[in-house]
């Protein structure tokens, strides 16, 4: 089976149909197959032995297929397409990069794939004619943090859902205007930090309530990264530092356990050329429950979040992603261990909610819903402030 296929493989998934009994197709270059196989997928995967593979069906509403444009490529270009290109039910039309080579390339590297062109947008003007287009279902948004705001709220003045990546925007406020402008227009946005929506969360979640470790009292987590040399991470003016890229996904891990009865923060930062590079952050909840979380990009960390409780505790491998998510007892003796679902790319989640939200006319997902982006940008927002560092706005 080729790759022009995955078309139809993705409206066989919608409509539980197809003529085909049995293909194969590689969808990256980790090994990672798919195998349609009488109405399901099978996703394979080399460390995951004969009898261990992940069997998936996404739960896409009745569409032929969601239609996306991608607004922001970033340094990735083609791996940034690549997000959404193996998606079943899932079309890229319309690429726009402020930098008409890096739209061009992701272009090529449509057609090289054999799969649908997407028409190519570039420059201030280039997200402007993407928005006038009207074979788009949904806009995902992945241009510097501190350009989400405009662009979604472009998007959105010009009728079009919104998917916006992490963090959502520069601060609360820029949310809260956001999530009201989709309210006045009746259209969906929602806040691409793939965690919330990934089946990685459940499994932890059901681990906790089970009661096998316990009452759990505190958490820790880290997430670092080398990435002090890119661009959007090494300004100021593009809302750069450790904290909008990757110290929100530690914030986001600590709240899907501990919840959002938040009484007390406290952050200390490493700060170099205007950004925070290195940063610590305790949060205490109610109940006298404490996170500690450490995101930097200037380093590399193990990932690693810890749910401690009074009869043992977890480790999930990769907070950004989980691989592996372990159980110990009091005696520090692995009981269990649990591998998250096998992916397609990760980004499949988000888009199966987005899509079954526009199809059920919600204006957020809740899986992320916009009270809970709001208050973890409010948490963000009150760090920044303790440090004083204050992040140009681009309205």
């Amino acid at each position: 089976m080729k790759i022009t296929n995955f078309l139809a493989l993705g409206i066989c998934l919608l409509f539980g149909s197809c003529t085909m009994q049995k293909s194969t197709v590689q969808v990256n270059d980790k090994g990672t197959e798919w195998e349609w196989n009488k109405g399901t997928i099978v996703v394979k995967t080399p460390e995951r032995p004969a009898g261990q593979e992940s069997v998936i069906g996404l739960a896409l509403p009745k569409m032929e297929v969601v239609r996306v444009g991608f607004v922001g490529l970033g340094m990735r270009g083609p791996g940034a397409v690549s997000r959404f290109t193996y998606i079943p039910g899932t079309q890229i039309v319309a690429l726009c990069d402020y930098e008409k080579e890096r739209a061009e390339k992701c272009q090529k590297y449509l057609k090289e794939a054999s799969l649908p062109k997407a028409a190519v947008y570039s420059g201030d003007k280039g997200y402007e004619e993407l928005c006038k287009r009207d074979d788009i279902d949904l806009v995902y948004i992945a241009t510097p943090h501190s350009h989400h705001y405009l662009h979604a709220k472009m998007c959105l003045e010009a009728g079009k859902n919104v998917l916006c990546e992490k963090a959502f925007t520069v601060n609360a406020d820029q949310a809260r205007k956001l999530f009201a402008l989709a309210k006045e227009k009746n259209l969906l946005i929602t806040e691409a930090i793939w965690t919330r929506y990934m089946p990685s969360r459940k499994m932890i979640d059901d681990i906790i309530s089970s009661g096998v470790i316990g009452e759990v009292t505190a958490v820790t987590a880290n997430l670092n990264y080398a990435i002090s040399e890119v661009e959007r991470i090494r300004k100021p003016e593009l809302a750069g530092g450790a904290l909008l890229d990757v110290g929100v996904y530690t914030i986001n891990f600590a709240s899907m356990v501990l919840g959002d009865k938040l009484k007390n923060v406290q952050a200390t930062a490493i700060f170099r050329e205007g950004v925070d590079m290195l940063d610590t952050i305790a949060m205490v909840f109610e109940g006298d429950r404490m996170a500690t979380l450490q995101c930097g990009a200037r380093e590399i960390s193990d990932r690693m979040g810890s749910i401690f409780g009074t009869k043992g505790y977890i480790q999930v491998q990769n907070i950004n992603n989980p691989e592996k998510i372990t159980v110990f007892d009091k005696e520090h003796k692995e009981v269990a261990a649990y591998l998250p679902p096998a992916q397609i790319t990760g980004y499949e989640y988000e888009v199966e909610a987005c899509a079954r939200a526009i199809a059920q006319g919600e204006k957020e997902c809740p899986e992320m819903p916009h009270d809970e982006t709001v208050r973890v940008m409010e948490i963000m927002d009150g760090i920044r402030k303790s440090w004083g560092y204050e992040i140009p706005l681009y309205e």
